[in-house]
């Protein structure tokens, strides 16, 4: 019978449970290669044992039976397992899972047949259970066939590679919120044709359990100095993300028209991080606009500038206990 790639699957086999391919890439962690594997198969050896690895911070061995392991039904099969080291057994009470995958070397085609547990399966390693893997890998008439690329001068190669899942006890809870409860804050500029700092910070405000505030330049920042009213919203307490965390929000900022209530007003969204502290519009609006008194966004020398949030993501850092489910490493 053959299976994926071309590779021959053992008669009978529950293929829901176990899957073989072909790859090119060697095995990433472990290479255990046997010469003289015919001395082997015809001494009265039921198993052997390659030295010790180290991987996830656990020594491991491969175990091969190269007659099969007539005590798990594999006879008339090589078995081969991933085994704890006895000098890291986990003790009783404790468990590692594991996704692995073992290897058959194919040396007529310079490829690695692959086997491992279908459907992601992991695998629990614990105190009484140290060893682990596959009894019927590959069958001894088709294993012993030099044709089939397996041995080749009565010399085999297997590998393995491993991934140990560990807990990190980390993790987030992301929500989203839509318009946060004291997302909307107005800030009056008194004496603003006055002004002659650069830029202009107001009070924080607190809006869906972060600081805000907002920025003013009164005569335009950047290319836009004497020509636009430039305005940003602030994030003030971004330095408690985490590396590489962001927090999206849309919000408006807009001047007030304190005469016709014909504000002025633009949309703006944003990926707040540590790295950017703030979003806005360079070019918010003319400072003509903004001095034409029939307009009444200066009114008594007062300009009144309001941001308002309409959404935003909030993340809560999630903390768990056992030894259990966690991430590759």
């Amino acid at each position: 019978m053959e299976g994926m790639a071309g590779v021959k699957i053992p008669p009978g086999e529950d293929q829901a449970e176990i899957t073989r391919s072909m790859r090119d890439l060697p095995p990433a962690h472990y290479t255990f290669k046997i010469e003289n594997f015919s001395l082997l198969s015809n001494s009265k050896v039921d198993n052997i044992e390659s030295g010790d690895f180290e991987v996830g911070s656990y020594k491991w061995r491969l175990c091969l039976h190269p007659n099969g392991n007539k005590k798990s039904n594999g006879d008339g099969h090589i078995s081969l397992y991933l085994a704890f080291s006895k000098a890291n057994a986990p003790p009783i009470g404790w468990e590692v899972n594991v996704d692995f995958k073992l290897f058959v070397y194919n040396q007529t085609h310079d490829k690695y047949l692959t086997i491992q547990d279908a459907n992601g399966r992991v695998r629990r390693f614990h105190g009484m259970k140290t060893k682990l893997g596959f009894d019927q890998l590959l069958p001894l008439t088709l294993f012993n066939d030099e044709s089939e690329g397996y041995i080749i001068d009565d010399c085999c190669i297997f590998g393995a590679e491993i991934f140990v899942i560990k807990h990190t006890s980390k993790g987030e809870c992301l929500s989203l919120m839509k318009q946060p409860v004291n997302g909307r804050f107005t800030w009056r500029i008194p004496n603003f044709s006055a002004l002659q700092q650069i830029s202009c910070k107001s009070g924080e405000f607190s809006a869906g359990g972060h600081k805000w505030a907002l920025v003013v330049y009164p005569k335009g920042n950047s290319s836009e100095k004497g020509k636009s009213l430039s305005i940003y919203l602030f994030l003030e307490d971004r330095e408690v993300f985490s590396s590489g965390r962001t927090m999206y929000a849309e919000f408006t900022l807009r001047v007030r028209d304190q005469l016709f209530k014909k504000h002025f007003e633009k949309k703006a969204n944003c990926h707040f991080s540590n790295s950017i502290k703030n979003w806005g519009h360079l070019e918010f609006m003319s400072l003509d606009e903004l001095n034409t008194p029939a307009r009444g966004f200066l009114v008594n020398n007062t300009v009144e500038v309001e941001a308002e949030i309409h959404f935003m993501t909030v993340v809560k850092e999630l903390s768990g206990g056992g030894p259990i489910i966690g991430v590759k490493t």
